[in-house]
């Protein structure tokens, strides 16, 4: 693994030498719209591709998760498992047309996550014109219904069914370079949906505005009191209601994410959020309901796990800091079946979740080189006795 290391920067400018196919792989991937649960379209061009780079298999799994296996050397390795999720947060009758420019590349969904897929569609080729073989299967999976709604379906459901172990996996994420995710807070997104009844006979002293009854449930959530140890925090992330500006909104939601280092933690604001909701709802005669969307365990692998560790040395040695933190994401269901795993970011962005979402292309050579550098280095056997 050492010698392979030294040879890691020379690889950025023999990836760059292929830019034109990545990029293309890219623009494809993103231009197909995926918002989750309608993913066909997009799964259609991933395995496409896959075919014409001559992948070794190219399939679906129960769930209709596309997948390419590119066939290793040693037929008894466990196989390790490269992921990206499909689906990104813009409906279809979003345009996504996407601009190349000389160092950037602009549209929709292009950072969560149509790079990351557009990259790992791009794999074989790379892997054919740098010669590099592996003993593990390669198995290439995008993942269906991952964000919001989804609740990480695809990926729960292709590792639940996986017929064999798995030596590791590498979930790609279009940004941030330098994002070496191994640990998973505990988190339950949810929904809060305010009513205010327009039927005919219903009686209100002052007609109650669905938005102000949010408000005051934002306004208690703010009240409690959230422990450092575990550490926890909740995070408002959307509200919307109302028909025009000169009337009382009578529905109104909102959207909110608890985390913490602990899922008991998680389980207990959230009900606390719930006694909130029902107390507001009964004192206001209104109609408030709560929901979880989605929920994920608190998973980790220890800081000196040889993944991460030989990780950390794949990106130092392309000069590229490390930076980790939690995520709730693909990573924690790796985690969950006690797979070693990591998260990796291909380039820097900006304008995440806009429709004017910009990567920048030079520094996606070397977030490619890592990728590579973290395969090989699990391929050599890093995590085997772990």
């Amino acid at each position: 693994m050492n010698e392979f290391l030294k040879t890691l920067p020379n690889l950025v400018d023999e990836i760059k030498a292929v830019q034109d196919i990545i990029i293309t792989n890219i623009v494809l991937i993103g231009q197909t719209p995926a918002p989750t649960f309608k993913e066909k379209r997009r799964s259609t061009v991933f395995m496409e591709r896959l075919a014409e780079f001559g992948v070794d298999e190219v399939t679906t799994d129960g769930y209709r998760n596309p997948i390419g296996i590119i066939r290793g050397t040693a037929p008894d390795k466990p196989p390790i498992f490269v992921l990206a999720h499909l689906d990104t947060f813009f409906e279809r009758d979003i345009v996504h047309n996407y601009t190349v420019r000389k160092n950037q590349i602009t549209g929709p969904g292009i950072l969560d996550n149509s790079l990351g897929v557009g990259v790992m569609v791009s794999l074989p080729i790379l892997f054919e014109k740098l010669n590099l073989r592996f003993e593990s299967d390669i198995v290439l999976a995008g993942t269906i219904q991952s964000i919001g709604k989804g609740n990480l379906r695809g990926v729960r459901h292709l590792l639940k069914t996986w017929p064999t172990p798995i030596r590791a996996g590498v979930c790609l994420e279009g940004v941030e370079l330098g994002r070496l995710n191994y640990f998973s807070d505990g988190m339950i997104r949810g929904e809060i949906q305010c009513n205010i009844s327009e039927i005919k006979g219903t009686f209100y002293k002052f007609t109650p505005n669905a938005i102000l009854i949010l408000n005051e449930v934002i306004n208690e959530i703010m009240n409690l009191r959230l422990s450092q140890r575990p550490r926890s925090r909740i995070v408002i992330g959307k509200i919307a209601g109302g028909a025009n500006h000169g009337k009382i909104a009578y529905k109104a939601n909102l959207g909110f994410e608890i985390r913490s280092d602990s899922y008991k933690m998680v389980k207990s604001i959230y009900h606390n959020i719930r006694d909130i909701v029902e107390g507001i709802s009964h004192e206001n005669e209104v109609e408030l309901s709560i929901k979880t969307i989605s929920n994920l365990k608190a998973n980790r692998l220890k800081f000196n796990h040889p993944l991460v560790k030989n990780s950390a040395a794949v990106l130092e040695t392309l000069g590229i800091k490390p930076i980790s933190k939690s995520t709730e994401s693909a990573l924690s269901i790796f985690l969950s079946r006690k797979i070693p795993s990591v998260t990796l970011g291909i380039t820097h962005g900006e304008n995440y979740y806009t429709e004017k979402a910009t990567m920048d292309i030079v520094p996606m050579f070397k977030g490619i080189a890592q990728v590579i550098g973290v395969l090989k280095a699990i391929d050599s056997g890093v995590c085997d006795d772990a």
